[in-house]
């Protein structure tokens, strides 16, 4: 009967923290970073299979990897217990908010593609809705961002007023919304366009344009202003 190699038998440069220390991150695949992350594995599995099969189980997509709760990489994964599951969800939403740290860059809103990079570390990954909305000075300037609302996975309740409150307490000459579709699918519902529309109409009360409506969908979005839908 062939007998498992335990990490600790490995060569000192097959080992994940001693290979980063001797040639670099970049040489390290997906499963060695996240075997760092993990430690240990189990008696019959070493923590690089370990990680391997935990990507496997994503189809070695990070953005997936992302998705999952506490809870399912505990239940799904034996190995992991909540401490390991807690280092992993703690580490990449570090990745996320380093990702997000980039996007502040883009102060200045030209067309749909800026709201969707600013948006997109945000609301991609998300397991359920969420509701944004950007705040802009009359040179389309970002002056704020602000999380109105949060749901489902199938939608989230949208408050017009608050939304025209933090508009008017900032000064902003016109806004953009955003949400998120969970399920990838990036077509508006009959919802969306009502609640686009609403909107729409209240800022023209209180003459505050309403520039754009993202939906993003994973690595894909919708814009209503490019569809010709806000005019």
């Amino acid at each position: 009967m062939e007998q498992r190699m335990n990490l600790k038998a490995w060569a000192e440069e097959d080992k994940p923290r001693e290979k980063l220390l001797k040639k670099g991150l970049n040489a390290l695949s997906d499963a060695e970073l996240l075997a760092i992350l993990l430690r240990t594995g189990t008696r019959n599995e070493t923590v690089v299979e370990l990680s391997r099969r935990l990507l496997n189980s994503v189809s070695n997509n990070l953005d997936e990897l992302g998705k999952l709760s506490i809870n399912d990489l505990q239940k799904g994964f034996k190995g992991i217990g909540q401490t390991k599951a807690i280092t992993l969800i703690a580490a990449l939403e570090l990745g996320r908010r380093r990702k997000l740290g980039q996007t502040l860059e883009r102060t200045q809103i030209r067309e749909s593609l800026d709201i969707y990079h600013y948006f997109e570390p945000i609301l991609a990954d998300l397991p359920h809705e969420e509701f944004w909305i950007l705040l802009l000075n009359r040179h389309h300037k970002i002056i704020q961002s602000v999380c109105i609302s949060k749901g489902g996975v199938a939608g989230t309740v949208v408050d017009i007023r608050l939304i025209m409150r933090h508009a008017l307490e900032q000064l902003a000459s016109s806004i953009v919304i955003c949400h998120n579709h969970p399920s990838g699918n990036k077509n508006p519902s009959e919802g969306d366009r009502k609640i686009t529309q609403s909107i729409k109409e209240a800022g023209q009360l209180m003459e505050i344009q309403l520039i754009d409506h993202i939906i993003i969908a994973g690595k894909t979005y919708y814009s209503f202003a490019d569809e010709g839908l806000l005019y």
